[in-house]
């Protein structure tokens, strides 16, 4: 007669070690990087302030959005490939943020051509 296996048992046959199955480890970003990506989002942050307020009066609406839209874009870059660590990550999760960011982009020029053409 063969003996099945209790629950806990089956549980630990079926589902191998995490460690081992996470092998090829990264190395995590020092704090001096980190510092340095805080600082460089800082930057952004406040470009995108100085362009917003200067861009009233010297630019149009086109050109304020475009400015607005890349520093957004650099902004998620960073935050999502440094501090959600997917710059180590595999590619299947870049595809899916990249998937995410191209989706809200496009919700959002949607809806600013909305209320900016159509007058909604």
């Amino acid at each position: 007669m063969t003996q099945t296996p209790s629950a806990p048992e089956a549980l630990e046959e079926a589902a191998p070690d995490a460690a081992a199955d996470h092998g090829d480890e990264h190395e995590h970003p020092s704090d001096r990087q980190y510092v340095k990506i805080a600082l460089i989002l800082g930057a952004l942050t406040a470009l995108e302030v100085f362009t917003y307020f200067e861009s009233v009066h010297n630019l149009g609406d086109a050109a304020i959005y475009v400015v607005l839209i890349v520093l957004m874009i650099l902004k998620f870059i960073y935050v999502v490939a440094w501090f959600m660590h997917l710059k180590f990550d595999s590619v299947l999760f870049r595809r899916v943020f990249v998937a995410g960011i191209v989706l809200a982009l496009g919700v959002y020029l949607v809806m600013l051509t909305a209320f900016r053409i159509w007058g909604v």
